[in-house]
């Protein structure tokens, strides 16, 4: 069951609510977006072009990673088409720029995944929802598996904009031992020499490091190649080592540590009916971005249920996302009182699988209903 076809625009049945969808299509982040489009596109297709029983129409836009471009795209969607609900976006640099846009309009924005720090805590929004996380928590948890595995030593890295910021600021939050090297780096960046001269000059006993997308790859590649793997073993982010990263780098990825609150090996139904529906439908393994894309399609569809689709009865819909009556695939899930995530993650690592191909695989619970750092601020 389905649409037939799926251009660009989704297009239901009479007078459907439109979403615009502004992601990163092209560049090194490009596979993500193309991820969170198909998942949240899934959804859809799943519901026959209706996302809770309500026809919508999905109006998908490349902001190519540019600030000015994804704003000039917004202001095209409020104004020319009338759009009052938004998804899709990638980077916390892109919805830093567009999204307060979009909330002093009177819309809603509701995040498959970038989730910075300054709409989570004081600066939190009413008509902001998160469904990923918040920025800071998947890298707090990472520096919570650095404990436990007993390291005390540790060079972090990440690329110099908001999310970056957010993820060493989230690891030094909970990891408990001495920051040898912290290190900033381009968002655009595809060679790490320099980088890896400075991890090796400062002699960490383990390395974190947030690189989403092809800054992974080439991060991961290069590391193996100059050496370390052998000897400074890496702790990271799930979104530094999705099942793209890992298809690209291979071998290079073994033995390294991940936390994540996804994974495709989850036990439950829906996520076994989620991984394999993704997989038949686009013939590729979903990547977390995928699960979280496909969950904020549920989300919205279970708040426009309540509301018939009526994006004028604002407080009612805010009231119904908040409830998060949706089959999340992850597992258990709830707001906190910052409209962003609580919920559990776990350990993940990249071992051989049957096939002799790298495989995620999930190892234990690191933290059960985890929030995020930032929500005692945040009055609403």
């Amino acid at each position: 069951m389905g649409l037939a076809m799926w251009p660009d625009t989704v297009v239901a049945q009479a007078t459907p609510v439109k979403i615009g969808f502004i992601t990163t299509l092209s560049g090194p982040g490009g596979y993500i977006g193309e991820d969170i489009r198909d998942a949240f596109r899934l959804a859809v297709e799943q519901g026959q072009g209706r996302l809770g029983g309500v026809p919508v129409e999905v109006i998908v836009e490349d902001d190519g990673l540019k600030p000015a471009q994804a704003k000039t795209v917004v202001e095209r969607m409020l104004k020319r088409n009338g759009v009052k609900l938004f998804s899709g976006i990638v980077f916390s640099n892109i919805l830093a720029a567009v999204v307060p846009d979009v909330l002093d309009a009177g819309g809603f924005y509701v995040s498959p995944n970038a989730a910075p720090s300054t709409f989570a805590g004081r600066n939190c929004h009413k008509n902001f929802f998160a469904i990923a996380w918040q920025n800071d928590t998947l890298h707090e948890t990472a520096g919570l598996a650095a404990n436990e595995l007993g390291y005390k030593r540790a060079a972090i890295l990440a690329p110099n904009y908001q999310a970056g910021k957010d993820a060493l600021t989230g690891f030094r939050r909970t990891f408990k031992g001495e920051i040898a090297a912290e290190i900033y780096t381009r968002l655009d960046q595809t060679d790490f020499a320099s980088e890896l001269a400075q991890i090796r000059a400062a002699r960490p006993d383990m390395v974190f490091q947030f690189h989403p997308g092809g800054l992974g790859i080439a991060f991961i590649r290069q590391y193996a190649q100059a050496g370390l793997a052998q000897t400074v073993p890496m702790v990271v982010p799930e979104s530094s080592l999705d099942s793209t990263i890992l298809a690209a780098v291979g071998d290079a990825a073994l033995g390294i540590t991940a936390t994540t609150h996804w994974n495709a090996d989850f036990p439950g139904e829906a996520n076994r009916a989620f991984v394999a529906a993704f997989q038949a439908k686009y013939n590729r393994l979903a990547t977390v971005f995928a699960s979280q894309s496909f969950e904020t399609a549920l989300a919205i569809g279970a708040a426009l249920r309540a509301v018939d689709g009526d994006l004028s009865q604002a407080d009612a819909f805010r009231a119904a996302m908040l409830k998060a009556d949706f089959p999340a695939i992850r597992g258990a899930f709830s707001f906190g009182p910052n409209q962003h995530p609580v919920q559990d993650w776990w350990v993940i690592k990249v071992e051989k699988g049957a096939d002799g191909k790298p495989v995620l695989v999930t190892r234990q619970k690191i933290a059960t209903g985890y929030g995020d750092s930032y929500a005692a601020t945040c009055r609403l």
